[in-house]
């Protein structure tokens, strides 16, 4: 606030106020784990992308680059996110654990999108796990 950035401010006064929101939802207040509330930052996180993504299409880049700016504050309170290339090899060790298992093909990927879930916390984004999972797997 001193400093007068104000996408910063805002952006943070959203994020307390969407981690609030989620404290409160639901029959009876809960007090969120450090997990609980990374999530909550990353779905905000998302939603900035993707509103960025809508903004160009629409041809608005000053609401694009808003977007895209409150998407890097947030992720500046948010884990390192694992490169494509370490996802890759979690991804192949699990697939190659499923079919030592006797499981493969399609019908194990819920069961490997699971374990690299588990491996990888929330350092990586549940899209793009299926989505290289699914191509492992066929």
């Amino acid at each position: 606030m001193k400093a007068g950035d104000d996408i910063a401010k805002s952006t943070l006064r959203m994020a307390l106020s969407a981690i609030t929101n989620a404290e409160v939802a639901g029959d009876e207040a809960v007090e969120l784990s450090d997990d609980q509330v990374i999530k909550v930052l990353q779905a905000e996180s998302k939603k900035r992308a993707e509103s960025a993504e809508l903004y160009d299409q629409a041809g608005r880049t000053d609401a694009a680059a808003q977007e895209r700016a409150e998407a890097e504050i947030l992720a500046t309170y948010l884990p390192a996110a694992m490169s494509d290339d370490e996802l890759a090899q979690v991804v192949t060790d699990e697939v190659a654990k499923a079919a030592a298992a006797g499981n493969a093909g399609m019908k194990a990927m819920g069961m490997v999108v699971k374990a690299v879930r588990e491996r990888v916390g929330s350092s990586a984004d549940g899209s793009k796990i299926a989505d290289l999972v699914k191509s492992a797997l066929a």
